[in-house]
């Protein structure tokens, strides 16, 4: 009974990803975009500083954190203050 339970929750699961599927192809047709035009706006994305401080330093996210987002948060500073 269980397992019938559960494979029901992963076909619907499955029905919902395709119509997802479905419905961001639709928008992309419906707005011309392609994959290469979302793969490059993916790429620049990735590439945005996630923090950034009004001295101009920047962090991406990625690894430690640096010592200027470190100090600023020791100083009691909210992360969020920081994120672009």
């Amino acid at each position: 009974m269980k397992q019938q339970a559960e494979q029901q929750v992963l076909d619907f699961d499955g029905q919902a990803r395709e119509r997802l599927i479905q419905w961001i192809r639709n928008r992309m047709e419906e707005f011309d975009i392609t994959m290469e035009v979302l793969e490059a706006a993916l790429i620049a994305e990735a590439a945005r500083p996630k923090y950034r401080d009004a001295f101009g330093n920047r962090w991406d996210g990625q690894g430690e954190r640096p010592d200027w987002l470190r100090r600023a948060i020791n100083a009691g500073q909210d992360i969020e203050h920081f994120r672009c």
